[in-house]
């Protein structure tokens, strides 16, 4: 073959190149510059709607606003004794825990007429038909109805008095929450999990994923986790930080559950109570008090409702070595009949509970006519 019969390639190949050039680093670098502004404009837009949301949540809050108030029940254990089977006895205590909870009431105390010494739920069922022993079972079921679903493996071993407790009809207090419904506040347990330095513990808010919060706590406690605004669903946990018991009833306008106590004599209902400032309205419920059509109540922070058990109060003053009284109305700022007119000769202690509480509420309403009313 003739030499001049071979081409010249290399002018092709360079003009190739000079058509699809492969970018460079200056090339590079505009691109990732662009894919950078990208993200930055896609962050603050999160930023932006995450900051609209916080607003919106914030306006909610103050629109709701918190309740200045609280509402306390007393009751004797006794009552407990008027039923006659043990699924009637959990029946009762299911039938007290409801209308607490459909009322709103912060509250429980649970005081023995016999003046036995029951501080706690802790031991083993006796029998309710022993003394304090209906004391102690009454407050292990209101307080097992009172604790979320998703935390009773945590704090309820199988015990007796819980036999028949999976029964009863649920509570579905606003602090129920199910797995996927948003919320501001959560209850949860502390889990026993490492935590690395600086970090908080995890907890278990009842959620699909654990809940970082802001404070190393002892495990197996009870918090209230508030959670933050906006949850970021690609990471492995949540975010929040811990409050107190209360802020989502003062702050969040929000019923929370309420409070088991027990009391070793009605005295007691009064010495113990949690509130610096103590009740300052009580009330004494029988049919012998004034007609409650006829009362308006007086503002207060703290009032107390103290219902008697099958022998009404007198039985409670006389069994009580701390009062040295025969009158029981004495000891309360309104002594009152809250159904006046019966058509029955008995009211049972869990009917007067709920009449009771249904009588005082439009009551509470005036009171409180600027503010928000459980």
């Amino acid at each position: 073959m003739n030499n001049n019969t071979f081409y010249n390639l290399k002018p092709c190949l360079k003009s190739v190149n000079a058509d699809c050039e492969i970018p460079g680093k200056e090339e590079k670098k505009k691109l990732k510059d662009a894919k950078l502004l990208k993200q930055l404009e896609r962050q603050r837009r999160q930023e932006e709607e995450e900051k609209t949301e916080e607003l919106r949540l914030e306006g909610e809050r103050k629109t709701k606003g918190g309740w200045t108030y609280t509402v306390s029940i007393a009751l004797p254990g006794s009552v407990m004794d008027n039923a006659q089977s043990p699924e009637l006895r959990t029946y009762l205590a299911g039938q007290i825990a409801r209308a607490c909870v459909v009322f709103n009431v912060d509250e429980i105390i649970i005081f023995d007429e016999q003046g036995e010494d029951s501080k706690t739920v802790e031991g083993e069922f006796k029998g309710v038909g022993k003394k304090g022993q209906a004391c102690v079972q009454l407050a292990r079921i209101l307080q097992y109805l009172e604790c979320p679903q998703y935390l009773r493996k945590s704090f309820f071993p199988k015990h007796q008095d819980l036999q028949y407790a999976g029964l009863l009809n649920p509570l579905d207090s606003p602090h129920h929450m199910r797995v996927d419904e948003k919320a501001e506040f959560r209850e949860g347990v502390v889990l026993d999990r490492p935590s690395k330095a600086g970090k908080g513990s995890l907890v278990n808010c009842g959620m699909r994923k654990e809940v970082r919060i802001d404070k190393l706590l002892q495990a197996g406690l009870r918090v209230t986790v508030r959670l933050n605004e906006t949850l970021n669903t690609e990471s492995k946990v949540y975010k929040g930080v811990v409050v107190a018991p209360h802020v989502p009833r003062t702050e969040g306008g929000l019923y929370w559950g309420y409070n088991v106590r027990l009391a070793s004599c009605l005295s007691n209902v009064f010495a113990e109570c949690p509130y610096k400032e103590g009740y300052d309205l009580t009330i004494g419920t029988s049919e012998r008090g004034t007609n409650i059509d006829h009362v308006t109540l007086s503002p207060f922070k703290h009032m107390l409702i103290v219902f008697g058990g099958l022998q009404g109060l007198e039985a409670s003053v006389d069994f009580d070595q701390n009062l040295d009284i025969t009158d029981p109305s004495v000891l309360f700022d309104l002594y009152l009949n809250t159904c006046p007119n019966q058509g029955s000769r008995t009211i049972r202690t869990e009917e007067a509970i709920m009449i009771s509480l249904a009588g005082v509420r439009p009551k509470i309403a005036a009171v409180f006519s600027n503010v928000k009313v459980k």
